[in-house]
């Protein structure tokens, strides 16, 4: 086996090993467009993990996500990367040490538009890591949940773009990110606030919240439509259909949904768009 053979199996591995509920729709797409989102999420998950570690300090993060964003701004320096990370390789996981390696499995035309989403991502991370992720308001809420899940979906929209010249209208494609991103703060807010963080607005009530998941969940609705191909619109809606669903399991007092219950759904979507 090649290098980038085995490299894009690793990364197979890995995305499975990061996030079982990404691993389940991006299953469904073309294998070039399958590696392509699945290099994409592995490099926005290499800079999540960073923002997200409990035991880094905030000037660390902020610094090493910078120069993170710096880094993908050129061509892309594997040695200066893992020069950048060596004093925290002991404390960061192996998603975030082999960027390098997301990097390369992903086809080179389109590769300069996911380091530059990833980029932007990095530099929005860093701002909100200065600012304690503080959200008093709704337009900090908006701008936080842009820079983690909204380009998130702009990014698909121009992979999708590229693949087939599938168009979607890139503000409800930050609506679809923003949508699913309002229902993990949903899941999350008790354990959010054991760990002294809110990224709830000054004054917002659970419901406020709730309208806020609602509301963006109604574009990310709008955003499917438009969506001809048959895969693509497979990977677009289970996450967004276990979105709808968890919400409405929050509402009635349950955490989360059950395996069997995810699986019920994904199989639902497979009959409607009769995909094997």
């Amino acid at each position: 086996m090649s290098k980038v053979a085995n490299l894009q199996k690793e990364s197979m591995v890995m995305l499975k090993e990061t996030s079982r509920t990404f691993f389940i729709p991006i299953s469904f797409l073309e294998p070039v467009l399958k590696k392509t989102v699945g290099s994409a999420y592995l490099c926005m998950r290499a800079i999540d993990e960073i923002e997200d570690h409990p035991e880094l300090d905030d000037e660390v993060k902020s610094r090493l996500l910078r120069e993170t964003s710096k880094m993908l701004h050129m061509p892309f320096d594997r040695e200066a990367y893992e020069e950048l990370l060596k004093p925290y390789e002991h404390l960061l996981p192996e998603v975030s040490l082999r960027l390098a390696d997301w990097i390369s499995v992903c086809p080179p035309e389109i590769a300069p538009k996911v380091l530059e989403s990833t980029a932007e991502m990095a530099e929005g991370m860093a701002k909100w890591v200065d600012r304690k992720f503080v959200i008093r308001t709704r337009e900090d809420l908006d701008d936080y949940t842009y820079y983690v899940a909204g380009l998130v979906g702009t990014m698909l929209s121009d992979l999708w773009k590229w693949h087939d010249n599938t168009e979607t209208d890139p503000q409800l494609a930050i609506g679809f990110g923003r949508g699913l991103q309002a229902v993990n703060m949903l899941r999350n807010l008790d354990e959010d606030r054991e760990r002294g963080v809110s990224f709830v607005p000054e004054g917002w009530t659970r419901d406020d919240m709730f309208n806020y998941a609602n509301e963006n969940l109604a574009q990310a609705d709008l955003y499917v439509k438009s969506i001809k191909n048959k895969r693509i619109l497979m990977f677009c809606k289970v996450p967004l259909a276990l979105a709808h669903s968890t919400l409405k399991a929050l509402k009635s007092g349950r955490e989360k949904m059950s395996r069997t219950e995810v699986e019920g759904i994904v199989e639902q979507l497979k009959e409607q768009e009769q995909i094997n």
